[in-house]
């Protein structure tokens, strides 16, 4: 999403960070580790844009708590057969510092999942798309034939809110 509008573009990532969110409503806990990342950026660095971003789905069952990014196969069968047949919340906070200064983004797209057969359940584990990606599921990749959004905005399922999408490309013009 963002190599169209930045040619000299760097991605690296913090394997440092402590991604447990704060207590708290979806929108608290996903922002809270968006500011863990921003805070793990070096105070010096030769940037003149930096970007962070998270995100988690809220679990359609209980709207209070989420689904991050499952540890292993059993858990990403077990999330995507709960999103299975069902909608679901998937929130992003971006972080985005320009000259110094951080600004944020929290916001949600709403997703439906069509109901998946447990053939289907099976390929979706084994082709390991699920690895690093909240709820289970890449909307990108071969999820995405079986997703569709009801309400909201594709870069925030993908991973940049909507309104810092926005944001960014007003940079180029």
């Amino acid at each position: 999403m963002l190599e169209p509008l930045f040619s000299d573009l760097e991605c690296r990532g913090f394997s440092n960070v402590d991604e447990t969110p704060s207590p708290g409503t979806v929108d608290v806990k996903v922002l809270s580790i968006c500011k863990k990342k921003a805070a793990a950026v070096p105070k010096k660095h030769p940037f003149d844009l930096v970007i962070v971003s998270d995100t988690l789905l809220a679990d359609p069952d209980d709207m209070e708590q989420t689904l991050g990014k499952p540890h292993d196969s059993v858990e990403a069968a077990m999330m995507l057969h709960r999103l299975s047949g069902r909608r679901h919340q998937v929130w992003t906070a971006t972080g985005i510092q320009l000259h110094g200064q951080w600004s944020y983004s929290v916001e949600y797209t709403i997703v439906e999942f069509e109901q998946l057969s447990d053939e289907r359940l099976v390929e979706l584990v084994l082709n390991q798309s699920w690895k690093g990606k909240a709820g289970g599921y890449d909307f990108a990749g071969p999820m995405g034939e079986h997703a569709k959004i009801i309400e909201g905005n594709e870069s925030t399922v993908l991973g940049i809110a909507g309104s810092a999408m926005k944001i960014l490309a007003s940079l180029q013009n």
